[in-house]
């Protein structure tokens, strides 16, 4: 378990766990500046395209996940990272099941 003073080593991928036929999120960290969300998608799920105000930092902890952005499909593996900018449309379609890391930062 991540402890809020910080200082714990944890695994990113273990932060989120699967639920069948769901998306399910936790987060971890949110501030006026901003938040660290982490994901776990079910295979087959995915997030329609949709528009936020702020910047997002996409970084795949496992498994493999279509993530198009402004309509230009990319796939990303584990390691994988992409930047989603603040108001240009964007959507994920989980390929297998997968978890990622969500960084947002607010202006």
């Amino acid at each position: 378990m991540v402890k809020e003073t910080g200082g714990s080593v944890v695994k990113a991928a273990d932060l989120v766990e699967y639920q069948s036929g769901l998306i399910n999120s936790r987060t971890l960290l949110k501030r006026e500046a901003g938040a660290v969300t982490f994901f776990a998608f079910d295979q087959g799920q995915e997030m329609s395209e949709h528009v936020t105000p702020h910047d997002a930092l996409i970084l795949l902890l496992e498994g493999e996940a279509e993530i198009s952005v402004e309509g230009s499909g990319n796939v990303l593996r584990a390691g994988d990272a992409i930047l989603m900018p603040a108001n240009i449309p964007h959507e994920l379609r989980a390929l297998s099941s997968f978890k990622m890391a969500q960084i947002m930062i607010r202006e």
